[in-house]
């Protein structure tokens, strides 16, 4: 198969939970796609769920407003917390276009860039984290650099964009304004047990030194997850293109 879901009985059925991912994929990301799709099917339309989105993209015409409507709250506001107490579940990805921008190389590697925002936003709340780690799912696109330095001299830093990634395509070096298209990469999505801080009270999200500790853990969790995904699911991009020609040819 294309794609695998696994672990789904590890996110609460009800109730507030902070699933946190791997992201991947530039804009691609089909890791959203299939983790917000399961988060669908195992807790339906009943329970509210949001996924913590990119700030500059709700000032956007047209944009902000249908971001709004399929349920992305800005990454940066009080919103998360609100809805988290309300019992809602939050989907996010704190290493944003850091990691989904990440070279080839570094493809199976956890990366959230030092940000700890959603371990302060745990703490504060009191909810579960939840790790979901996609592999496969970066496979897609052949990332060579971040383009951090051509982001800088680009003046993108005040957009708070730090990346303007170099890509591999079929006819050779492009950039992210030309991105070549995906490759028929198969994808699997676990979510893995849930992680509790109930020894430690909403105050700690002001001690640095827990925060980071907590970050750590939970990265540890997910590397460790995605080291035996990608030792289980080896050669993703060959799976998919077999599975992509075993349907195309008529039994």
């Amino acid at each position: 198969s294309d794609l695998e879901v696994r672990g789904l009985e590890h996110l609460p059925a009800d109730g507030p939970a902070l699933v946190v991912g791997n992201h991947c994929g530039l804009f691609y990301m089909p890791e959203v796609w299939v983790t917000a799709l399961s988060i669908i099917d195992r807790r339906g339309t009943e329970h509210p769920a949001y996924s913590l989105t990119y700030d500059l993209l709700f000032a956007l015409p047209v944009i902000g407003p249908f971001l709004r409507r399929i349920g992305a709250i800005p990454a940066s506001s009080a919103e998360a917390e609100a809805a988290l107490d309300a019992g809602a579940l939050v989907l996010d990805y704190p290493g944003g276009d850091w990691e989904a921008c990440r070279p080839w190389l570094d493809r199976n590697t956890i990366d959230f860039g030092g940000r700890t925002g959603f371990v302060r936003l745990a703490l504060r709340t009191g909810v579960p984290v939840v790790p979901v780690v996609a592999h496969g799912s970066h496979d897609s696109v052949v990332v060579i650099s971040r383009g951090e330095a051509i982001a800088r001299a680009l003046g993108l830093g005040a957009s708070h964009i730090k990346v303007f990634p170099i890509l591999l395509g079929p006819l050779g070096l492009t950039t992210a304004i030309t991105p070549p298209p995906p490759l028929p990469s198969s994808v699997t999505v676990e979510f893995l047990p849930s992680i509790e801080w109930n020894d430690l009270g909403p105050e700690m999200a002001e001690d640095a030194a827990v925060v980071d500790r907590c970050a750590t853990e939970v990265v540890e969790t997910m590397q460790d997850g995605l080291n035996r995904l990608r030792v289980e699911r080896a050669h993703p991009v060959r799976r998919g293109l077999v599975n992509l020609v075993s349907r195309a040819v008529p039994h």
